[in-house]
């Protein structure tokens, strides 16, 4: 996971919510800005899209969700990636 929030935000998010998955910060949003996510908001600023990306072992996109809905978001994944025939990973 990518997001623009400081370092220090997503640490304190990964904790608050005992994630269990790497979250990358990109405060300056250049990563953002080359995958396309950005969007200017009226009064508020440049945010980005809430998409996720399918990245292969090699390297390649290999698809991108760009509805993610929050509620479901986690069982989306989980029928993407088995589509997409990504092996389960190991405990």
């Amino acid at each position: 996971m990518i997001s623009t929030d400081t370092l220090e935000d997503n640490t304190a998010f990964a904790k608050k919510e005992s994630a269990d998955f790497p979250i990358l910060a990109d405060p300056t949003k250049t990563t953002a800005a080359k995958y396309g996510v950005l969007r200017e908001f009226p009064n508020i600023g440049t945010l980005p899209n809430r998409w996720t990306f399918y990245i292969g072992p090699d390297g390649r996109i290999l698809q991108i969700e760009t509805k993610v809905n929050p509620k479901t978001a986690g069982e989306d994944l989980v029928s993407i990636l088995t589509a997409l025939k990504v092996p389960a990973a190991k405990p």
